[in-house]
């Protein structure tokens, strides 16, 4: 019997050996360096994030059916604190860097707009597996707009220096929060020759409509404005009972009946 042979097999040629070193030296280089095969930019993926914003947010902004001043878009729909952009832990910080004009008639208004993303570094999680290294990128846009059209954007060099302080959006005229209560205690004690001034009297802001009527022994009251489609519609029945009629909102849109006594006396059919 040969008793020399080893009881673990035979040894390994030297070439397996030298494939088993290779691989561990691949697999320290991994986990000790944080790169792998085919590493990306970051600043590359980073530049790609902006692009991808910056079409997004021309998106959200979409179709423009209110009069607005460039200074109330950007402050209510473009500025904002740094968020998660797509995917990748990557951050996008959006400033407003210049605003001027109005969506009124045939005006318009642009805003111009800074995009800075920070991508942080990601490492392989195996031999050969996608990486990238840390960037950041700094892309600016032009957005415009015009009254009932869509938004369009296109891509603007980037100024030097800090954003502006950031705009401050003007109060949105609307109907008062206690219109309901002075339109029925106006109501309640109006008579077919007071309606009229009474509701304008208890309504005296300019950019707030009135009309009103008598129909078929009811006093029929329409408060609102009707840029923002903001419409109060009331009606004291020849009972005395304060009633709101319901109508479709479609019809405050522009070219419809508007914020007016038809929506009762005569609504469309």
């Amino acid at each position: 019997m040969n008793r020399t042979r080893s009881a673990t097999g035979p040894t390994p040629p030297f070439r397996h050996r030298w494939v088993r070193w290779t691989l561990a030296v691949l697999l320290l280089a991994s986990a000790g360096c944080g790169k792998g095969i085919g590493e990306e930019s970051g600043d590359t993926l980073a530049r790609d994030a902006a692009a991808v914003e910056a079409k997004q947010l021309n998106t959200e902004l979409g179709h423009r059916n209110r009069a607005r001043d460039a200074g109330s878009i950007a402050a209510a729909e473009i500025v904002q604190e740094p968020k998660d952009a797509a995917g990748g832990g990557a951050t996008v910080r959006r400033e407003a860097l210049a605003w001027s004009g109005r969506t009124a008639g045939d005006e318009r208004a642009t805003v111009d707009v800074r995009f800075v993303v920070t991508v942080p570094e990601r490492p392989p999680v195996s031999i050969g597996g996608a990486s990238n290294s840390a960037g950041e990128a700094t892309r600016c846009y032009r957005y415009e707009f015009e009254l009932y059209r869509y938004t369009t954007y296109h891509e603007i060099d980037c100024p030097s220096g800090p954003a502006p302080p950031p705009p401050t959006a003007a109060p949105v005229p609307r109907v008062p929060e206690d219109g309901r209560q002075r339109l029925t205690a106006v109501l309640r004690t109006a008579t077919p020759d007071t309606l009229a001034g009474a509701v304008r009297a208890a309504f005296p802001q300019d950019w707030i409509t009135v009309d009103t009527t008598v129909h078929e022994g009811a006093l029929v009251a329409a408060v609102g404005v009707p840029a923002e489609r903001d419409c109060l519609l009331l009606v004291r029945t020849p009972a005395g009972k304060i009633e709101s009629p319901g109508y479709d909102r479609i019809w405050l849109e522009p070219g419809e009946t508007g914020c007016r006594t038809g929506l009762y006396v005569s609504p469309p059919r």
